[in-house]
């Protein structure tokens, strides 16, 4: 029986662990295939559109050619009023004019483009120009970016667990040092044995159960009334507590012996997994200086790595880069030259975004006690005296 039941165990933790695990990589899956379709969609609207040579396109390079051919060879003297035509020029042009559809628009520069849609970063170096492709853009960012926003809940809810299991790791090991520094050899001596005695007689003072009275008593029937009587009682308590908890005992058994019932249990266990989201965000309170310190850690290693593949970028570019990109601001006045890097990217990217949402969660709680304390102070003040009148 032994040998039998130690699989048994090892299929039923298997399968708690998968359904424990099921909801979030659902999430995560969802979004991947949602990129990527609509990686397919923007690429096959957006690269296969036909360039028109248009009037104003037309009028930019004839100006262009005037402006070359009206430089002479003393550059000197017109170098200035040269550089202010040129740039009243190009203001007038169009970024659409000098990108080759097929080029921005692949497969890996669509997924880019994607990405950047329902994480709301937004660069603003690609963006549809059929109407088609504006219209889908649309419709894609209205279901993508609730999508996006349910991701970063659920792995905030992983991320908050972490931060928040490891803070309190750490406050317990610095309270173990500050009491061993704190604590001579005497007192401590003293505290233990005061500890030991206080244990010692609860441990006495606590009522029996009744296998330890079986124990105890060598027989029913050469017991005082007393001990019967204190028997009694108990096994009457034990016997209302059988009629109320072990019904869910035994109906573990049956989803054990039954696998049809167990299915229901395990769904049942999987919509409770899928209720708890969002909750262990709620219930995270680490000081907002130690986030600061994760951001600034994590955006940091970032920036040492970035320039590697990224040469038109350093430590300093690079670090504001991330920021601006985890923060989903966005400017696009940094650019990345090589998008398949920043889709291998993308997950660092997606865990930063859930760093900084977790910060900026604990930010807006304590603004909120902030708020709440300065709004309490400032009634406080203008609450109206109470006149104490003569009697």
């Amino acid at each position: 029986m032994a040998t039998t039941s130690q699989p048994l165990r090892g299929k039923t933790t298997c399968k708690k662990i998968f359904w424990a695990v099921f909801p979030h990589a659902c999430f995560i899956l969802s979004l991947v295939i949602y990129a990527f379709l609509g990686a397919l969609m923007f690429s096959h609207i957006e690269g296969n559109r036909e360039v028109t040579l248009s009037e104003e396109y037309r009028t930019f390079l004839q100006n262009l050619t005037y402006l070359a051919r009206k430089l002479s060879d003393n550059v000197t003297e017109n170098e200035k009023m040269f550089k202010n035509d040129i740039r009243e020029l190009f203001n007038t042009a169009d970024p659409v004019w000098f990108i080759n559809p097929e080029d921005r628009w692949s497969f890996f520069g669509s997924l880019f483009f994607c990405c950047t849609v329902f994480t709301t970063v937004g660069y603003g170096n690609t963006y549809p120009v059929t109407r088609i492709g504006k219209y889908f853009c649309m419709l894609y960012a209205l279901f993508g970016i609730p999508l996006m926003f349910l991701v970063l809940t659920d792995m905030g809810d992983i991320l908050a667990t972490v931060l928040s299991k490891s803070y309190n790791e750490f406050r317990k090991v610095q309270s173990k040092i500050q009491a061993s520094k704190l604590c001579s050899g005497s007192t401590c001596s003293k505290r233990n044995e005061l500890k030991s005695r206080a244990q010692s007689k609860i441990v006495i003072n606590e009522p029996l159960t009744i296998m330890e009275v079986l124990r105890s008593q060598s027989g029913m029937k050469r017991r005082p009334v007393k001990y019967r009587n204190v028997e009694l009682f108990e096994m009457l308590i034990a016997r209302e507590n059988e009629n109320t908890q072990p019904a869910r005992n035994k109906s573990m058994e049956r989803w054990s012996s039954c696998p049809e019932l167990a299915r229901g249990k395990t769904v049942s266990r999987v919509i409770e997994n899928f209720d708890k989201i969002g909750k262990e965000l709620e219930k995270l309170d680490v000081p907002i200086v130690l986030m600061v310190l994760v951001i600034f850690v994590y955006i940091s290693c970032a920036a040492a790595i970035l320039p590697n593949w990224e040469r038109n970028m350093d430590f300093q570019e690079a670090f504001y880069f991330c920021f601006i990109t985890l923060t989903t601001i966005g400017f696009g006045d940094t650019k990345l030259e090589h998008p398949k890097f920043f889709l291998f990217f993308s997950l660092y990217i997606m865990i930063g975004m859930e760093i900084v949402f977790i910060a900026f969660k604990l930010g807006q709680d304590r603004l909120i006690v902030l708020y709440k304390k300065v709004i309490s102070f400032c009634a406080e003040k203008k609450m109206p005296s109470k006149k104490v009148y003569p009697k």
